[in-house]
């Protein structure tokens, strides 16, 4: 069944003036083309990081080998001037104060075997997925539930 899902996008301090209205394949092009910009990558094995790695098409900007392993990890290296750029969530972006330009969304999928249905704990995680006060919880997270 469809789960949620989350944008990511290229994320940067605000005004800085290497980015700052620029769209996310306009501002990826103008850091590569900068040896003095320092991206923050994401972990080995993340989905993130397998958006970044198809990005970059096999390039490896400074900073590429710095890995955290959250998105809250790689806002806080770019608001702290640790790094220029990075990719991560819309809501993480906006919780820090940084600038974003939208990439893909990525979604959160859930598998059923059929034969598991009326299990209870199966009912239990379905009934939460219908509980409004849950579905606002998982929004309030940048989350978005796709139309059925």
């Amino acid at each position: 069944m469809p789960g949620w899902r989350r944008m990511q996008g290229f994320v940067y301090r605000p005004h800085d003036p290497r980015f700052a209205g620029k769209d996310a394949a306009s501002a990826l092009k103008t850091a590569l083309a900068d040896e003095t910009c320092i991206m923050v990558n994401r972990n080995a094995g993340a989905g993130t990081r397998i958006l970044i790695d198809q990005l970059l098409a096999g390039q490896r900007p400074a900073g590429y080998t710095n890995q955290p392993k959250s998105h809250n990890a790689v806002a806080a290296a770019i608001a702290q001037g640790r790094a220029d750029w990075g990719v991560a969530t819309e809501s993480v972006a906006r919780l820090y104060q940084l600038g974003f330009a939208p990439i893909a969304p990525e979604h959160y999928d859930f598998l059923l075997v059929e034969a598991r249905r009326e299990r209870p704990a199966v009912q239990a995680f379905l009934a939460a997925l219908r509980d409004p006060a849950v579905q606002g919880r998982i929004r309030a997270l940048g989350m978005d539930m796709p139309e059925a």
